[in-house]
């Protein structure tokens, strides 16, 4: 087993607030190994709206504004990350943490020594590993990846063999895997056309990418600024972010699926372009969580909603596949190093990338 440095240089998070919660240290301990744990040299790490909603007490149910990176008036001190729990600080961040294992526990198979790997984001409770309640996040409820090193259990890790840079690798996990759980969640096939708001993210782009992976058609909504980028991602069609009349922008299309991470005051227009029987699936709602309903739309039109956040097991190692077919590509919009963490997360924030931005050690 390699001798692990006692410390190494992390990003580490005291507390709930903005960006000045964050402090660099060059001397945190750097984690050891429990028996089935493997210790990673972090590649790169990708960064992700659970880090900002988590910094800034998003989640607390005291909040009814959209995400903004910013701090906010009121969180309440019982509910203030996305399993509606307290945060332990201090707390390193990071859920797509790309590396090569270093280190491992003695019940660890010694054939992962020196191999390249993703990390799993859902941390399980292998005692009882489909109680979605004792399901942990990467990065929330356990250390992540904005370190030199982090750990995880053997059972959270894949092997990963691609010619991909690891800063490449680290746009996929929670993105690929968060698109890929709300793809299972509303049975996406071939006969579906999907339209996808706030498409220029990093689940946004997913999302078309996976969507089309099952053969189904697309449609996604962006920035004009923003549409030669998405086009890369193979929609079939790209409109406005926020047209004036989104079923007249639509024209013919017969919309089956809405792929929503937006929210906010456009969300009445999604749910009422579904046709007859269609399928809302939502995983984020960084224009806003508050929204209008017409129980009458809902009811009606037979329509069908689902939550999609603590994913099947098997959905991260089926993305790990489809990175190593090539059926998905990523979308690098800018590295930082670690250290420019803080100048990272301001970019993140401000949304003029399309993509994923990722901080390397």
């Amino acid at each position: 087993m390699t001798t692990l440095p006692a410390t190494m240089n992390a990003m580490v998070l005291t507390g709930h607030g903005d960006l000045d919660m964050y402090a660099w240290h060059e001397d945190w301990p750097t984690p050891q190994p429990g028996p089935t744990d493997v210790v990673i040299k972090v590649g790169a790490c990708g960064l992700n709206n659970t880090d900002v909603n988590t910094r800034s007490g998003w989640y607390s149910k005291a909040v009814d504004e959209a995400t903004t990176g910013g701090t906010f008036q009121e969180v309440n001190e019982k509910d203030p990350t996305w399993g509606g729990r307290p945060l332990t600080f201090p707390r390193i961040q990071g859920a797509d943490a790309v590396g090569e294992v270093v280190a491992m526990g003695d019940k660890v198979d010694p054939g992962l020594m020196g191999k390249r790997v993703l990390i799993d984001g859902w941390v399980r409770d292998w005692s009882d590993p489909l109680n979605l309640d004792k399901t942990g996040y990467f990065g929330s409820e356990k250390d992540g990846g904005y370190a030199e090193y982090t750990m995880a259990d053997m059972r959270d890790v894949a092997v990963v063999n691609s010619p991909l840079s690891d800063a490449e690798l680290a746009t996929f996990q929670c993105s690929y895997s968060t698109a890929e759980g709300m793809m299972a969640r509303a049975q996406v096939d071939a006969d579906d056309t999907v339209l996808i708001p706030g498409a220029s993210g990093g689940v946004g782009g997913a999302l078309i990418q996976l969507a089309k992976r099952r053969g189904a058609r697309v449609i996604a909504m962006a920035s004009e600024t923003k549409h030669a980028q998405v086009a890369k991602m193979g929609p079939d069609v790209l409109l406005p972010r926020a047209p004036d009349d989104l079923r007249a922008a639509l024209g013919d299309e017969k919309i089956t699926v809405v792929a929503d991470i937006v929210g906010g005051g456009g969300w009445p227009a999604l749910i009422d372009v579904l046709e007859r029987g269609g399928r809302y699936t939502c995983s984020g709602a960084i224009a806003g969580p508050m929204v209008e309903l017409d129980l009458r739309t809902f009811y009606l039109r037979d329509l069908t909603f689902t939550g999609s956040t603590v994913i099947p097991q098997h959905v991260f190692h089926d993305v790990v596949k489809y990175i190593e077919r090539g059926e998905i590509k990523p979308m690098l919009a800018a590295t930082y190093p670690l250290k420019d963490y803080t100048k990272a997360q301001a970019a993140f924030i401000a949304k003029e990338h399309t993509g994923n931005i990722v901080v390397v050690p």
